[in-house]
């Protein structure tokens, strides 16, 4: 959170802009919120740990290792 001085010093600093400066601003203020609220926190991710039964993670980390890297020609 922002100080109310910085708070006060940015609103200050914008009205002194011109409209469309203004404009451009407030463009940019959205995109650095939009830049922030990507992707999931790990703290979101862990009440998922544990979740795939041991079988089936070593049956999946198996085909990783043997499938990956090789293309099969007949797909194209």
């Amino acid at each position: 959170m922002s100080t109310p001085i910085l708070t006060e010093t940015i609103m200050n600093q914008v009205q002194e802009l011109p409209e469309n400066m203004q404009h451009q601003v407030l463009s940019f203020i959205q995109s650095l919120k939009a830049a922030s609220r990507q992707g999931v926190s790990g703290e979101e991710l862990a009440k998922f740990s544990g979740v795939i039964p041991q079988p089936d993670i070593a049956t999946i980390k198996k085909a990783i290792e043997e499938d990956c890297e090789q293309v099969d020609w007949h797909e194209w």
